[in-house]
C-alpha cells in the first residue's frame, strides 16, 4: 500500500520558516525519506540564495496526491514522478559525469569527530584546497597536479613500504604485473606520490580507463555510473599522518595502491565495465544492492592462499591498504568464510570502522567472473544499453532501428575478425 515518489522543488530563501514547514509536510503524512540532495536553484532569479531540492520518499498510496498538493503550498515549481513508472536519469555521455560528484559526508574531517584529522585545522585547510580542485574539474580538462608536502610524502612512504613487502605473497598475478609497469612508467615509488594525470594517461593507453578527481567518498550511484564509462573517480588528498595504516575514507594511498593496478589489467577492466553497464538506469533500490556487490568484488585485489582466491571486501582500509595485522586477520580462522554467491553477497552488510566478519571465497578469478555474469544477466530493467567506444557514450536501445544499427556494426567487426583468422590459418 506504499509507493516511492521522486520530488524536485524549489525553496525560496525569501520564505521565512519555509524549510520547517516543508519538513512538517513529510512528517504529517508519515513519508519515509530515502534520499535528499540540495543545490542552488538553476531556474530561480535568486539562484545564489534559493535552493532546489531533490527528494526520494516512500508514502502511502492514498497520501501521494495529498503530499504533492501540500508541498505546493509551501514551496515552488514542484515536479514529481513515481519511481516504478519512470526511468531514473543516468549519464549517457562523458560530460554528464560533471553532474556525478555527490559526496557521502559520513567521514568528512570537518564533521566527523572520530576522523583523525578533525582536530587538525591545517589538515582540514589542506583538504579543502585539494577538494576545490576536484569540484572545479570539468570533463576534457587535464587533472590538476598537486605539489605534495614532505609530511604527505612521508605518510605515503610508510604505507608504500609496508604494502610492497606484502605484494609478492599476497597479491594476484594481474596486480603484480600491472604494479611493475606503474613503477616503471608512472612514478610509483616510496619517495613520490604519482600524479593522477600521469596515471590516467597510462590507463587510457592500456585499458581505456581514465581517472577523474573527486573530493571524497562519492555516492554509489555516481561511482557506478562513472565506471560504466571506464572512468574511475579518484581522490588526491592523503590520509592524516597520525593514522597512516588506516583511513576511515578513501584517499590517494587507497586508490593508487589498491584500485588502480587491477584497472590496468585489460581483461579485468573489460569485465568491470560490462557488468556495470547492466546497472545503468535501474532503480535506486536495486542500485544500492549492486553497489553492495561492487564493494565486495569489483575493484579489488585478489589474494591467493591455499589454492583459493579470497574475494575480499573492499572497505576503507582493510584490503586496498593491506597491512600485516589486517592481512593476517583476514587469513586467520576468526572471520567466517562463505562461497562467493552474488545473491548472498548483495545482502551482506560491510563494516566501515572495523574488521569484516565475513569473507566470500571463489576458487578462481574466472569462477567469480562467471557467477557475476550470470547474476548481471538477471538484472531486470525496461530497456538495454550499449556502450559506443568511438563516442564514449551510452546508447539506450529503445528502438528497433538502434538495435539494427548496432548489429550491422557488429557484423562488420566479425567480418574483420574472420578475415584475420583466414590469414593466420
Amino acid at each position: 500500500g506504499r509507493t516511492t515518489l521522486t520530488l524536485v522543488f524549489i525553496l525560496k530563501n525569501t520564505k521565512t520558516a519555509g524549510l520547517s514547514r516543508t519538513v512538517k509536510v513529510f512528517e504529517n503524512l508519515e513519508a519515509r525519506i530515502h534520499h535528499i540532495e540540495t543545490r542552488p536553484a538553476r531556474k530561480s532569479k535568486n539562484s545564489a540564495e534559493d535552493l532546489e531540492f531533490f527528494v526520494r520518499c516512500e508514502v502511502h498510496n492514498s497520501d501521494s496526491n495529498l503530499l504533492v498538493s501540500s508541498l505546493k503550498r509551501v514551496v515552488d515549481d514542484v515536479k514529481t514522478s513515481r519511481e516504478e513508472e519512470a526511468v531514473p536519469w543516468f549519464p549517457k555521455q562523458l560530460k554528464d559525469l560533471d553532474k556525478c560528484h555527490h559526496l557521502i559526508t559520513k567521514f568528512d574531517p570537518d564533521l566527523d569527530h572520530d576522523h583523525p584529522g578533525y582536530s587538525d585545522s591545517e589538515y582540514r585547510k589542506r583538504r579543502s584546497f585539494i577538494s576545490d580542485l576536484a569540484f572545479n574539474f570539468r570533463e576534457g580538462e587535464l587533472v590538476p597536479r598537486v605539489e605534495y608536502t614532505s609530511q604527505e610524502v612521508a605518510t605515503w612512504k610508510e604505507v608504500y613500504r609496508k604494502l610492497t613487502s606484502l605484494y609478492p605473497t599476497h597479491a594476484c598475478k594481474q596486480y603484480l604485473d600491472a604494479f611493475q609497469l606503474l613503477e616503471k612508467d608512472c612514478g610509483y615509488g616510496e619517495d613520490s606520490i604519482p600524479q593522477l594525470q600521469d596515471v590516467s594517461s597510462f590507463l587510457k593507453e592500456r585499458t581505456g580507463f581514465q581517472l577523474r578527481p573527486v573530493a571524497g567518498l562519492v555516492s554509489a550511484r555516481d561511482f557506478l555510473a562513472s565506471l560504466a564509462f571506464r572512468v574511475f573517480q579518484c581522490t588526491q588528498y592523503v590520509r592524516h599522518f597520525s593514522s597512516p595504516m588506516h583511513s576511515p575514507e578513501p584517499d590517494c594511498c587507497h586508490e593508487l595502491l589498491g584500485h588502480i593496478p587491477m584497472l590496468a589489467d585489460k581483461e579485468f577492466a573489460q569485465f568491470s565495465q560490462l557488468v556495470l553497464l547492466k546497472v545503468a538506469g535501474i532503480s535506486e533500490k536495486k542500485k544500492r544492492k549492486k553497489a553492495q556487490l561492487q564493494y565486495y568484488c569489483v575493484a579489488i585485489v585478489l589474494s591467493h592462499t591455499n589454492n583459493l582466491y579470497l574475494v575480499f571486501i573492499q572497505d576503507s582500509g582493510l584490503i586496498n591498504i593491506f597491512y600485516k595485522e589486517n592481512q593476517m586477520y583476514a587469513l586467520s580462522n576468526e572471520p567466517d568464510y562463505k562461497p562467493f554467491d552474488p545473491e548472498v553477497t548483495v545482502n551482506q552488510s560491510y563494516q566501515d570502522q572495523t574488521y569484516q566478519p565475513v569473507y566470500f571465497v571463489s576458487e578462481s578469478f574466472e569462477d567469480a567472473k562467471s557467477k557475476l555474469r550470470q547474476y548481471a544477466s538477471r538484472i531486470k530493467k525496461p530497456f538495454s544499453v550499449r556502450y559506443d567506444p568511438f563516442t564514449c557514450s551510452i546508447e539506450v536501445l529503445d528502438k528497433p532501428q538502434k538495435v539494427k544499427r548496432a548489429l550491422n556494426e557488429m557484423k562488420e567487426e566479425l567480418r574483420n575478425l574472420c578475415f584475420a583468422l583466414e590469414k593466420l590459418s
